[in-house]
């Protein structure tokens, strides 16, 4: 058996941006694609297709404690895979879970990955952190992109 997907193994500093703000959804999926365009993570086609996913199947999931959202698209966008981590000012994405609700997002994990089962085991390897209200409290109110290392790490996740 294959040993379990790790957000660790998955993240970078320099796609991981702390205390943004964004007036909408669109300008956070603008800045993470021109990062990742300019590090070679994607290919061009990476942020219509992110924003055309997100349109047909929202990502916004509220949880007890905040909004977090989960955007990603096809792995054909996908140079290098990743997953980006914002932090920020509550951003609103339309809930997975009821097209009529937003949820104002106050972190979003990209998931740059190119294998399908590698998406639905990075969102189950997520959904473990997305319980844990006291790290996700940290990582929001973490200083930096180096910080949100730490606390993955040290978390194991």
């Amino acid at each position: 058996m294959t040993e379990k997907m790790k957000l660790q193994d998955y993240i970078t500093p320099k796609l991981i941006f702390v205390n943004e703000h964004f007036d909408s959804k669109g300008a956070l999926f603008q800045k993470i694609y021109q990062e990742s365009l300019d590090s070679g993570y994607v290919h061009k086609s990476f942020l219509e297709k992110i924003i055309e996913r997100e349109k047909n199947f929202p990502t916004g999931l509220q949880l007890e404690t905040m909004g977090v959202a989960i955007p990603h698209t096809d792995a054909e966008c996908i140079k290098k895979e990743f997953v980006a981590i914002v932090t920020t000012d509550p951003v609103t994405f339309v809930s997975m879970e009821d097209f009529n609700q937003s949820v104002a997002a106050e972190i979003a994990f990209v998931l740059g990955l190119k294998e399908p089962h590698a998406q639905l085991e990075m969102l189950q390897s997520l959904m473990g952190l997305l319980q844990n209200s006291k790290v996700l409290t940290q990582m929001r109110e973490a200083g930096s992109a180096d910080d949100i290392i730490t606390i993955v790490k040290t978390n194991n996740i």
